[in-house]
């Protein structure tokens, strides 16, 4: 055991989506934890500035598409032949879009739950391969949405996806508990990420600052979102498999 129950030292683990944003401050702090990481992304450069703002030494880049979710599970038994079987998976990848549903096509949908879902289900399936986790078992988190359990006009299918990513926690908590891996959600509301600046710049002022009001202690930040992973993913969350946390600054409450 651990001196404390935060402690990650020694502990390997895989960051999807660690190029920016919520992935990236995940990152962070589980290197300020002690784990060695792997962060993985799309982009080169965004990652390798990733790696320089981790603590520690030992960790690398895995440069990778989620949209091509049938390969993962080989690209997970790749990664695990160099650094050994992790202890735990991040999966920080998402797509949004803003789309009316009388303006989707099945391409839209395929899209959005290929890099939202699809990718979920394969990571889980190439985390359980043998050899590619621990044999004290192990902790899976997706970071989900607050948008999985209530609507906003626009969004049904990234809310739709979203929903989905709790479901498939509760279902594979289950079916991996006799190996001791853990599987849980973190469904953050609005966070202080490029992506909400994005939005910034298409609303209002008014319309902005009706949005930020509908959050209690405001908009959160990334580090909000990565303590809950932290938790899930460390010994305080050694009992915790097959639920939802949800961090959105009381978004939900009203």
């Amino acid at each position: 055991m651990p001196s404390h129950p935060l402690d990650l030292a020694g502990r390997a683990i895989l960051v999807v989506g660690a190029s920016g944003g919520i992935g990236r401050e995940i990152a962070m702090l589980l290197s300020e934890l002690g784990a060695r990481l792997i962060v993985s992304g799309r982009n080169e450069e965004r990652l390798s500035e990733t790696l320089g703002l981790l603590s520690g030494t030992g960790h690398r880049i895995e440069i990778a598409d989620l949209a091509e979710s049938e390969r993962i599970p080989q690209w997970i038994k790749s990664i695990t032949s160099v650094s050994g079987p992790l202890n735990g998976i991040v999966h920080a990848a998402g797509k949004q879009v803003t789309l009316p549903v009388r303006m989707t096509t099945p391409t839209n949908i395929d899209d959005v739950f290929r890099t939202n879902l699809y990718s979920a289900v394969m990571l889980a399936q190439g985390f359980c391969q043998k050899n590619c986790y621990t044999q004290e078992g192990g902790s899976i988190v997706f970071i989900s949405s607050i948008m999985g359990f209530v609507g906003k006009s626009g969004i049904s299918l990234y809310s739709a996806s979203k929903a989905a990513l709790s479901g498939l926690c509760r279902s594979l908590a289950l079916e991996l508990a006799p190996v001791r891996v853990r599987v849980n959600c973190v469904a953050p509301a609005f966070v202080e990420t490029e992506m909400l600046k994005h939005l910034q710049d298409l609303l209002l002022p008014e319309q902005f600052e009706a949005l930020k009001q509908e959050h209690p202690l405001g908009f959160g930040n990334p580090r909000d979102v990565a303590g809950a992973a932290a938790f899930l993913l460390a010994d305080t969350g050694r009992w915790i498999t097959g639920t939802t946390m949800v961090v959105d600054g009381g978004y939900s409450a009203q």
